[in-house]
């Protein structure tokens, strides 16, 4: 017997075997369009990787990223015993959110006085956590307020780990509106602020990533911000030393885990490369992360756990200094106790019991990450220089340059969402429309502020669907029955069973329940099913055999029966004997599903 490893009784693995068996298992099938995906960018992600050589990058200090919580609840009281349950509960840095901030969601504390910020973090030891500030157009107010609040106290600025949160630009793509000699206001809140540890200038990429902007967009927006910041203090009188590490960048992390840490990674090298323009060593920039308000859902919000979860470690990965997960039920109204409970934790068990801060950068190495850094950077940095040439992000926003660049990303992406090629699971996937509402504290949302021209919009990417669902909701409440489509099913379960499970879902991603039946042989008594159902709409399921020689049939039945819009599931070659027949529209995997389910929801109306 030999008695040799058992990797040498094989032959060598190569990517020209790996190939060879790829090509063999596709049986024919287009390799590129099977195993080859594109970002947003049109960055390839190829299905296999070699090991690389790790890429020498500035990475977070050693120690795990800090666990930050927003603070959000109008009531002062009650702000501050949230704040005081999660730094119990294991969190240990604040997000204190204003309520005109762009990101308050519609709720927030008023912060007009310095004695409604203490009472906020009453009983809160500033020494002790990190505590950043979210009050967009007021940004300079409440910083003002803060260093009352110090005073007040009297603890030590040296102690306090601080992030004022100052963004008048990331303010300006928000809304509108920009904020009137904010050059000058920054260079004196740097002043105002010597001796404090933490940041004062946050260049915030949330107001790009809510637009729909992409990685490199993102990226390219956070750097411009950052360069406009760094030039704006070193007018203001700051060395440039002093400057940049007056600097924090605030990137999204969403549910992308291999763009998500590659995007971490990459703003740290774009960061270099402009500290190493600037004639400075590099020093490792202070990374902040919040989970993407972008991914999250209404509609079976519990998913949304999911996506923090994947999203905050994504970021600790990437390299985060500090991550905010944003509680799974903030799209529905102000989370309570459970939701804040549940994010928090989710860290915990990242960072505590997974252990996946204990090495810096693991990503170094690895041939994907390495390779996808490599090419953000790289775009990214052009996308930062045509922000450049067009005068700086101030002028590119004010001009509109970057906002079309941005919207012709989103159009692509909501053209996908409608599509399912981006599919979202409880919304356009697997809805469940049975579903139980969750808990939400008795606080009423304030109403939007209005957004001037030029303000980027802020859209989630389930607004579609859940507007189709809210529709279904108030059919439901008002007859008692929701919008419903008829399962015209041919033949045996087994033949049907596919395309109507596929059929049952897509329309209930509308609000439209399926109502299904065993199949049906005979097109007379199809038609009679049809009738007793009482549904205006109707959708034939079956194999591509059977629609040969049933469709026809079945589908003049319906229509006699009193079927007003029928649909067929699947994507027939004789599209036209069909439509002749009384098809009104197809319904298969890639069509344009959203436009499918607005028009049924209409016409299931009546």
């Amino acid at each position: 017997m030999e008695d040799r490893p058992l990797a040498e009784l094989f032959e060598p693995a190569t990517a020209e075997r790996w190939r060879q068996a790829v090509e063999a298992a596709l049986k024919g099938g287009d390799f590129e369009k099977r195993l080859v995906s594109k970002t947003a960018d049109g960055l390839r992600i190829e299905p296999l990787y070699a090991p690389a050589e790790p890429t020498t990058q500035p990475v977070r200090a050693p120690g795990p990223w800090r666990l930050a919580q927003r603070i959000d609840h109008p009531d002062k009281e009650k702000a501050a015993a949230q704040a005081l349950a999660d730094l119990e509960g294991g969190a240990d840095a604040l997000v204190l959110v204003d309520a005109g901030a762009p990101a308050a969601r519609g709720f927030g504390l008023d912060l007009t006085d310095v004695d409604g910020l203490d009472a906020a973090l009453k009983s809160v030891m500033l020494p002790l956590i990190a505590l950043r500030l979210e009050a967009g157009a007021r940004g300079f107010e409440a910083a003002g307020l803060l260093r009352q609040l110090v005073e007040r106290r009297g603890d030590d600025p040296a102690e306090l780990d601080v992030d004022l949160g100052l963004d008048p630009l990331g303010v300006q793509a928000a809304t509108g509106q920009a904020i009137d000699g904010w050059e000058a206001k920054l260079a004196q809140a740097l002043t105002d602020f010597s001796g404090y540890r933490g940041r004062v200038a946050l260049s915030d990429a949330r107001p790009y990533h809510e637009a729909g902007a992409s990685e490199v967009q993102e990226l390219a927006a956070a750097l411009a911000t950052a360069v406009a910041y760094l030039r704006a203090l070193e007018a203001g009188g700051h060395d440039l030393e002093r400057a940049r590490e007056a600097i924090s960048v605030l990137l999204v992390a969403d549910a992308d885990e291999f763009l998500t840490i590659a995007k971490f990674r990459a703003i740290r090298r774009l960061w270099a490369r402009i500290e190493e323009a600037c004639g400075l060593e590099p020093k490792p920039l202070r990374v902040l992360a919040e989970t993407a308000w972008r991914m999250m859902t209404r509609r079976d919000p519990f998913v949304n756990i999911l996506r923090t979860a994947m999203a905050s470690a994504s970021a600790g990965l990437g390299g985060a200094d500090s991550v905010t997960a944003l509680p799974y039920t903030l799209a529905l109204g102000l989370p309570d106790a459970f939701a804040r409970r549940v994010v928090r934790n989710s860290q915990i068990v990242l960072v505590e019991e997974s252990n996946l801060a204990k090495v810096s950068d693991p990503a170094a190495g690895a041939g994907g990450f390495e390779a996808l850094t490599a090419e953000l950077t790289e775009k990214a940095w052009a996308a930062f220089q045509e922000i450049e040439r067009e005068g700086g992000i101030a002028a590119s926003l004010a001009s509109g340059a970057l906002a079309g660049r941005i919207e012709t990303v989103r159009k692509a992406r909501e053209r996908a969402v409608a599509t399912r090629r981006q599919p979202l699971t409880g919304a356009s996937e697997f809805p469940f429309l049975a579903e139980k509402p969750v808990a939400v504290l008795d606080v009423t949302p304030r109403e939007a502020a209005a957004r001037a021209d030029g303000a980027l919009p802020s859209r989630r990417l389930a607004e579609p669907y859940e507007a189709l669902r809210d529709a279904s909701d108030a059919v439901l409440a008002e007859s008692g029955k929701r919008p419903a489509v008829f399962l015209a099913n041919l033949g045996p379960v087994a033949v049907h069973n596919a395309r109507s499970t596929f059929a049952a879902n897509a329309f209930a991603a509308g609000g439209i329940e399926a109502l299904g039946n065993d199949g049906f042989s005979d097109p007379d008594a199809l038609a009679e099913a049809f009738k007793a159902s009482g549904a205006r709409l109707a959708c034939l399921c079956s194999s591509d055999k059977f629609y040969e020689s049933d469709a026809v049939p079945a589908a003049k039945a319906l229509k006699a029966a009193g079927c007003t819009t029928l649909y067929l599931a699947g994507k027939p070659a004789d599209e036209a004997a069909l439509k002749q027949a009384g098809i009104d529209g197809f319904l298969f995997a890639g069509c344009d599903l959203l436009a499918l389910l607005t028009e049924a929801g209409e016409r299931a109306k009546g």
